[in-house]
């Protein structure tokens, strides 16, 4: 087993040579969208400007999502926009304090996670609601007026504002959004952000023709002209329903930012607990300052990823290069025309509708919960929508858990009885019609598709079954389906078969009923796959084990369709390179110079029939088991060299045929050196090699290690020091 280290990833070099240049980019990208942002929600634009800073340094430091970038988001545009119409400037900041609070609280007591079990459908109906308010209400500002505070009065202002259009104005907006759509098509420049080129260009050509046209307006002395908090005048459920709004929508969209940017990277996954608790922070002490309210933004996050970035630094430096451009230089920044910030705002709002989101949400009909949760979002307000896409959500929920379709066909005197959907007790009375309307004596093969089945309808499905029976019918059950059906926990949905119970041969489902067990139990995976399909695998993980059938991979490692690519053959052989094994030359290429995995684990077993008969020579002589089987001969000299080996938790020594299956983990690991991909990577940090080997008696994995004692418990303190 292998025991090489990575580097620190906080050390220097890291820093230098990948979070500093990464750091730089999301800098230029964040100051044009924080002034943005800032403009389109009514408050000061040194707001947006502290809200970067503070997401940056505090977010970055204390979050568990270590290349996310936060900062003020178009996600709490409308939200802003409407605090500050209703409390002031002073009073959202004081709301956005104890929104911080609030996160903070959540994190601590482990359930702000729950924020992501709401409804995609209505997380991404929320988005694109925002995003039609912030493109609609910025287009103003690109035509030269002022903006309204709702989506309806903005509609209905427009066109008096397009006959009264300033054409300055929309000469800078019109061609911010060109650059902004065209830049990222060009190649070899998109390293550089669209939305800092479209504000500099904008801005030279504005200074060199002297257009008059509105600029960012920002205070000569910032530090000294911050607007502190100040308590809100309005009643106790106006100011809680206000905090609450904050702290919940800012908390999903930084989680589910947080589980984006996972997607982008290889490295250290997010604790979103402790995300939620630096995000808290970070409100919590911009809401102090005067700032706006703080979120992971993705925009920004991805930059960071596809700049290099390594660690959190570069998240906490592009907050330092913001207040350095600030205080230093920032009347560079009143040079920009509004119509620029409003140009970058109105493509960002349009880019929160995404038509993969819609396409997605359309095969898996919960498209209605989009449209009505979006269009409440942007007709009645944030708070508004989102209740009535969860109402939405929810009704259809109960609709489907009522519903199961129940049909009896006859052909050749042969009925057949298909029940698809959830079967409830709701349903039981539409059954027992159907059932009921068989003849007796009839032969009836009952087809159930179903993802559950209460005890109301199992008992009416007996009942009627018996009953039948005993008029002289005949009944076919789909057996697999039935016990699927009846032991529809989440974890045993996808089980055709019960972990307490092993078949006789001539008792056992067949394999095409067990694939119609999985269609009907299916569709909770079904989104998931869908996925994969679509994005591609990017396993971490490549495992190779013994094609025995007592051995599932999946259950042993606890992972999911994605997590893991897999290698099986007889005896979890590595035929060292050169061996002319080009299916297994293959894979292990494969996994390493495309996939990039991971990790590599070699996994053995007890009671291997490969090592059985290694040891005792029975094999057919010229055959093609005894030629694959050559490759063991390594493994049988080193288990005879090794001491005996003893099962670290029950003490027993291990048999011969055992003692060689993990004395053969240990040679593959070896052959697995043989790799040139496999060496360099593993030099490289990028790369572990683990020995496991798993005792079906006990259903217990130990860890290999390539010395005394050979066996390890793998929840063994000593198994986490050598493998971290």
């Amino acid at each position: 087993m292998s025991t090489s280290h990575s580097p620190p990833s906080s050390s220097w070099r890291t820093i230098l040579h990948h979070d500093l240049p990464a750091s730089l980019v999301v800098f230029l990208i964040a100051v044009p969208l924080s002034l943005g942002i800032a403009a389109a929600s009514g408050a000061p634009l040194i707001a947006g400007l502290v809200a970067a800073v503070v997401g940056g340094v505090v977010a970055g430091a204390l979050g568990g999502s270590p290349l996310q970038v936060s900062g003020p988001a178009a996600g709490l545009t409308v939200v802003v926009a409407g605090l500050v119409s209703q409390f002031g400037w002073a009073a959202t900041a004081a709301i956005t304090c104890a929104a911080g609070l609030v996160q903070i609280l959540l994190g601590v007591t482990r359930i702000g996670r729950l924020a992501l079990s709401l409804s995609p459908a209505v997380v991404h109906g929320m988005l694109a609601g925002i995003g039609v308010t912030i493109a609609v209400q910025q287009l103003h500002v690109v035509l030269g007026g002022k903006a309204q505070s709702s989506l309806v009065d903005n509609l209905i202002a427009l066109p008096a504002q397009v006959l009264t259009h300033h054409p300055a104005s929309v000469l800078i907006g019109v061609l911010t959004v060109v650059i902004m759509l065209v830049w990222p098509r060009l190649p070899k420049v998109k390293v550089i952000p669209g939305p800092l080129v479209a504000v500099v260009v904008v801005t030279a050509l504005a200074a060199a023709f002297m257009v008059d046209v509105a600029r960012v307006d920002l205070p000569d002395r910032p530090l000294q002209e911050l607007i502190f908090p100040a308590i809100p005048s309005g009643t106790p459920v106006e100011i809680i329903t206000a905090v609450l709004t904050v702290a919940l929508v800012a908390s999903v969209e930084s989680l589910l930012s947080a589980v984006a940017v996972d997607k982008l990277h290889r490295g250290k996954r997010s604790n979103l607990d402790r995300e939620l608790i630096g995000q808290g922070a970070a409100n919590a002490l911009s809401g102090a300052l005067g700032g706006m309210p703080v979120t992971g933004v993705i925009v920004r996050s991805s930059t960071n990823v596809a700049a290099g970035a390594r660690t959190r630094a570069s998240a906490i430096l592009h907050g330092v290069w913001i207040a350095a451009f600030v205080l230093a230089v920032g009347a560079m920044l009143e040079l920009i025309p509004m119509a620029a910030l409003a140009g970058v705002l109105l493509v960002t709002g349009l880019r929160l509708v995404q038509l993969a989101h819609i396409r997605t949400l359309r095969r898996h009909d919960e498209l209605l919960v989009y449209v009505v949760t979006a269009a409440g979002v942007a007709a009645l307000g944030l708070a508004e929508g989102v209740l009535i896409g969860l109402v939405l959500a929810i009704a259809r929920v109960l609709y489907r858990l009522a519903r199961a379709t129940v049909t009896a066909t006859e052909e050749d005197g042969r009925w057949t009885v298909r029940i698809r959907g959830t079967l409830v007790f709701l349903g039981v009375a539409s059954l027992v019609r159907t059932l009921r309307s068989i003849p007796t004596g009839a032969h009836v093969r009952v087809d159930l598709e179903v993802d559950h089945l209460d005890h109301a309808a199992y008992e009416a499905i007996e009942d009627w079954r018996r009953g039948h029976l005993a008029r002289g019918g005949s009944v076919e059950l789909n057996r697999a389906a039935f016990r699927a059906a009846m032991h529809s926990e989440p974890r045993r949905r996808l089980l055709p078969w019960q972990p307490q119970v092993i078949p006789a041969p001539d008792q056992r489902v067949s394999m095409l009923d067990g694939v119609r067990a999985f269609e009907a139990s299916a569709d909770e995976i079904r989104p998931m796959l869908a996925k994969l399909a679509a994005d591609g695998q990017r396993p971490a993980h490549l495992f190779i084990t013994c094609a025995d059938s007592r051995i599932v991979p999946t259950m042993i490692t606890t992972s999911g369709p994605g997590e893991q690519f897999c290698v099986r053959n007889i005896g979890n052989l590595v035929p060292p390179k050169g061996s002319n094994s080009s299916s297994v030359d293959a894979a292990i290429e494969y996994a390493v110079e495309v996939l990039g995995v991971q990790s590599i684990i070699v996994c053995g077993h007890s009671h291997c029939g490969a090592a059985a008969a290694a040891l005792e020579a029975n094999v057919p002589t010229g055959s093609g088991l005894q030629n694959w089987l050559r490759h063991l001969e390594p493994s049988v000299r080193r288990a005879v060299g090794l001491p005996d080996i003893v099962d670290p938790a029950t003490g027993v020594k291990l048999s011969p045929a055992d003692k060689l299956s993990v004395a053969n983990v240990g040679v593959q690991l070896a052959n697995l050196r043989s790799f040139a991909c496999v060496r360099t990577a593993e030099e490289q940090g990028r790369l572990e090699l683990i020995g496991l080997w798993f005792d079906i008696g006990a259903a217990a994995a130990r860890l290999v290690l390539d010395r005394d004692p050979y066996l390890v418990r793998a929840d063994e303190e000593l198994a986490s020091s050598l493998k971290h």
